[in-house]
């Protein structure tokens, strides 16, 4: 799968999904840190990559409707993440499937 991190998430996730097999980058390596929602998601449509982020506003579909975009991926950590649970993972994605175990689109 080809990802898009936005600027919420660390870049140490991208190494993470990157060691999972997938094709993944950042809006701080695309130079798109500070920009307005729309023009994120319209750079990772444009280059066919499904953004990842804690941004709750990207999930409106009235904004982004299904099949005007590439995919959003909203992260929402577990309610026990805000306590410090024992079971949060290193970096956000980090127990999401190897590549060659998500069928091909």
């Amino acid at each position: 799968m080809r990802f898009r991190l936005d600027e919420n998430l660390p870049v140490s996730a991208a190494s993470v999904l990157a060691a999972a097999g997938h094709d993944v980058d950042t809006v701080p390596g695309e130079q798109l840190t500070g920009r307005p929602d729309q023009d994120v998601v319209a750079a990772s449509t444009a280059a066919q990559r499904v953004l990842i982020s804690l941004d709750v506003g990207l999930g409106d579909i009235r904004a982004y409707p299904p099949g005007s975009h590439a995919g959003i991926v909203i992260e929402r950590a577990p309610r026990e993440w805000h306590s410090g649970g024992s079971d949060r993972p290193a970096v956000p994605g980090q127990a999401l499937p190897k590549a060659d175990a998500v069928p091909a689109a």
